[in-house]
């Protein structure tokens, strides 16, 4: 079968619109040069202006797709790709210039045909400034867009697309239907320039960027304008291309536009602070609410806590007291302070009587907060906010400020919230894992029998080329083992047996994302070691940072009568070829997913390719079953997981099974309890 090769679509639109161009340049370059030596060459004016629009239309759409690829770009770096176009194709403009000072008065610079060239070179740099700048604008007038503004922009691109051919009519004559359309234009675009719903947005620093790059798309885009405007008296132009009325429609909106964000954007300077004040205040209150999860600490809430007073108090520097056992108070956070200075800024606050009877107070009152002066050489505010967790004092908050009077009511309003809120999250946190101690035992059963039930499969995936059967008993109420099977079509199959580090609940949610991320990325049909690289890049993200998952991939392809894999740290496998008539362990190197996280994983991985014949016997399995000791402390070991394969090389998958796990219970005794998980599974080729 062919295979077509990948067509870039933006590479041939650039391609053809450049060839356009050249067309247009071709042609009107011959018509002057006949107009020159007195001949009618008889090309009609209508080849131009189809040239042209056709031209349009590419630099169109190659600048439509090129943006639409772009969706990372934010509000900044598409203003900037304006405004550099427009530098663009101003330097070209003022190069072309510098060009004939320097020919001066020679005979080439009178020449029209060179003229003419560089004619051309300016209306292709304007054209793409305009129609670049316009679909810019579009993705900065559709943010939070709505039916109405959506309506309005088709709309404009339809008069636009008009306007491209109302050459054919005017001639690019300026009467009276020519300067109605511009005006219809102009009209529509200046209500579209009134969206500018993302100005908001921007940071005091973006909004001061902004402003500089409108500054500069501005004062390009007059000076091109009346550089247009003085085309109409030069001699070498025989038809115009830039007395057109989509140009001059895009030059009033991109101005119109331009000159309305860089106002907009001006006058919102002054409010920029306040609304990232509030929106920092906004996402500070959201992280108490969700800081506090099953498991984790009370000091991650209080930390943050911290950071959002300090931010919503702009204090120069604070502390966090919290209460003992002993009612004693230990400093647990400080920021932006020493050790030495907290503790006389404590002592003069200790002698303040107002500071000191607040202190003092082991009950939850109506007062809030302490405010007021304190006497020292860098610190004159001082603020106290105490933390009260179900009417018990959890602790006290100190915030410095380097001037008098430095905490105003609103910053007191919004920090008691905050504070207010972290307490509310505490509470619940101590709640919530009370009741999650009273339940464990009871809630780990359901979950275990559960998670036992979802990860194990309740079938495995096989053709008439090979028998599999699959065993796991886990030590306690669940385990960490995990195999699984995938079919990629009639003769492909993907196989995998993985056990996570540790046991129990814990091992079964580890496991459990393992699934998760083998049924997500079997579906890409990977090699077993971009297989293993992905899941490990996967599980870096969610697996604590002191666990991991051995596992070994593989992918059986019956066609073939072969069999690739990679193994990340497990078991070796077992595998009895029928042609040898021995069993052998199948070695290969590789490290276990999680133990290194980041992008060097794939150098410790390798992978193998094997044959097989009919007769040939895999067991696949986990540490559980070599490493099972007995009374003695005697591990069960490979030597006799492989006798065992040897005995029963000529009985199907299921009775070779049984026989390697009654072989394992014998060995440890039947009264003795598994101290691991077991998990195997065998496959007998046809």
């Amino acid at each position: 079968m062919v295979k077509l090769p990948n067509i870039n679509i933006g590479k041939i639109i650039l391609l053809v619109s450049m060839l356009t161009w050249l067309g247009l340049l071709f042609v009107d370059l011959l018509r002057l040069f006949g107009k020159v030596n007195q001949m009618n060459l008889g090309i009609a004016e209508e080849i131009t202006y189809t040239l042209e629009i056709i031209f349009f239309i590419l630099v169109y759409l190659f600048y439509s797709r090129s943006i639409e690829l772009n969706e990372n770009n934010n509000f900044i770096q598409l203003i900037w790709r304006a405004a550099s176009t427009g530098m663009m194709a101003l330097g070209t403009s003022l190069l072309t210039r510098v060009f004939y000072i320097i020919l001066g008065n020679t005979r080439l610079s009178t020449d029209p045909l060179l003229a003419n060239f560089f004619y051309h070179v300016n209306f292709g740099m304007i054209t793409i400034f305009l129609i670049s700048c316009t679909l810019l604008w579009k993705k900065l007038i559709l943010y939070q867009k709505n039916k109405n503004i959506v309506q309005q922009w088709q709309i404009y691109e339809v008069m636009l697309l008009v306007s491209m051919f109302y050459v054919y009519f005017n001639k690019n004559s300026f009467g009276s239907t020519f300067l109605f359309g511009l005006l219809l234009l102009l009209i529509l675009g200046i209500i579209l320039s009134v969206n500018l719903k993302w100005i908001p947005y921007l940071t005091f620093k973006d909004k001061w960027k902004s402003i500089l790059f409108f500054f500069i798309i501005l004062v390009t885009g007059t000076f091109l304008f009346f550089q247009v405007l003085g085309y109409d008296n030069s001699s070498y132009i025989i038809v115009s291309l830039t007395d057109n009325l989509f140009l001059l429609g895009l030059f009033g909106f991109v101005i119109t536009y331009s000159l309305f964000s860089l106002l907009v954007t001006l006058f919102n300077l002054p409010t920029s602070s306040v609304f990232e004040q509030k929106l920092t205040e906004a996402i500070n209150f959201q992280k108490l609410s969700q800081s506090i999860q099953p498991g984790q600490n009370e000091t991650q809430v209080l930390d943050i806590l911290m950071d959002s007073c300090m931010s919503a108090a702009y204090a120069d520097a604070a502390w966090l007291e919290i209460m003992d056992d002993d009612k004693n108070f230990q400093t647990l956070h400080q920021r932006f302070i020493t050790n030495q200075t907290r503790k006389e800024v404590r002592e003069l606050i200790q002698k303040s009587k107002s500071f000191s009877e607040y202190l003092n107070q082991l009950s939850q009152t109506s007062q809030d907060y302490a405010n007021g002066f304190i006497e020292h050489e860098l610190y004159k505010s001082a603020l106290i906010i105490p933390i009260w967790v179900n009417k018990t004092l959890l602790g006290n908050i100190f915030l410095l400020k380097e001037v008098k009077n430095g905490f105003n009511k609103e910053m007191l309003n919004i920090m008691v919230t905050f504070v207010g809120q972290a307490s509310i999250s505490v509470e619940n946190h101590r709640l919530l894992n009370q009741a999650i101690r009273n339940e464990r035992y009871k809630e780990e059963l359901k979950i275990a029998q559960r998670v036992q039930r979802s990860l194990l499969p309740s079938e495995l995936h096989h053709n008439k080329d090979f028998d599999i059967v699959g065993f796991s008993e886990a030590a306690d109420e669940v385990g960490g083992d995990y195999y699984e099977t995938f079919q990629f079509d009639n003769h492909r199959f993907a196989l995998i047996i993985g056990d996570v580090s540790g046991k129990g609940t814990s091992a079964a949610f580890n496991m459990s994302q393992m699934k998760g991320v083998f049924h997500s990325l079997v579906q890409l049909d990977l090699s077993p070691k971009e297989f293993l690289t992905r899941a490990n890049n996967a599980l870096s993200r969610c697996l604590a940072k002191n666990h991991f998952i051995t596992t070994t991939y593989y992918v059986l392809d019956t066609d073939k009568k072969s069999i690739s894999f990679s193994r990340a740290g497990h078991c070796p496998t077992l595998y009895y070829s029928k042609e040898l008539n021995q069993s052998s362990f199948v070695s290969l190197e590789g490290m276990g997913l999680g133990i290194v996280r980041n992008r060097k994983y794939p150098n410790y991985l390798h992978e193998r390719t094997i044959q097989y014949v009919s007769g040939d016997i895999m067991v696949m399995y986990t540490d559980g079953i070599v490493e099972s000791k007995n009374q003695n402390g005697e591990e069960f070991g490979y030597d006799r997981l492989k006798e065992v394969l040897n005995q029963n090389k000529e009985n199907q998958p299921e009775m070779i099974k049984n026989n390697i796990i009654q072989s394992v219970y014998d060995f440890v005794g039947k009264s003795a309890l598994p101290d691991d998980d077991y998990s195997l599974m065998v496959i007998k080729f046809n």
